[in-house]
């Protein structure tokens, strides 16, 4: 497969039918085309990765002051495992670190394997638990919260 350049590009409205369907491909649970949209509205700090002008990732920053949250990050199932999810990563921390954050914080589910070393990899470590915080096939399952520093 040739390498074609990967590029970041500020959320729009025109990408929210696309970061909706990818969204749906790759989680069990996903978030609405309406959840991105009042994501946008409230001014988050949304990112979509495009390659060769597929869309192929998405990353969604809320800041408050001097933190932040990565509320969502996804790359499309055929890309995973490739170093694009580490490259929208990188993009957010870089983003939050821009725009004054200081910290910034996630929630990772516990078997999502990948992610957890994806993110210990960039630093993060885990600070807390929220019990039941994501719905599952069956009951909820928790989320490891995460925190690293961006100074």
């Amino acid at each position: 497969m040739p390498v074609l350049p990967a590029e970041f590009f500020p959320m729009s409205a025109r990408d929210l039918d696309g970061v909706a369907a990818l969204e749906a491909g790759i989680q069990d649970f996903p978030w609405s085309r309406g959840n991105f949209a009042d994501s946008l509205h409230a001014g988050y700090s949304s990112w979509v990765l495009r390659i060769g002008g597929e869309l192929v990732g998405f990353a969604v920053v809320m800041q408050v002051l001097d933190e932040a949250h990565l509320l969502n990050i996804g790359v499309a199932g055929h890309l995973q495992g490739r170093g694009y999810g580490a490259r929208l990563l990188r993009q957010a921390m870089d983003s939050a670190r821009q725009a004054g954050a200081q910290r910034l914080f996630l929630e990772v589910r516990p078997g999502n394997a990948r992610a957890v070393d994806l993110y210990r990899h960039f630093g993060f470590r885990q600070i807390g638990l929220r019990k039941g915080y994501y719905p599952a096939l069956v009951g909820r399952e928790d989320a490891l919260v995460f925190e690293r520093d961006l100074e």
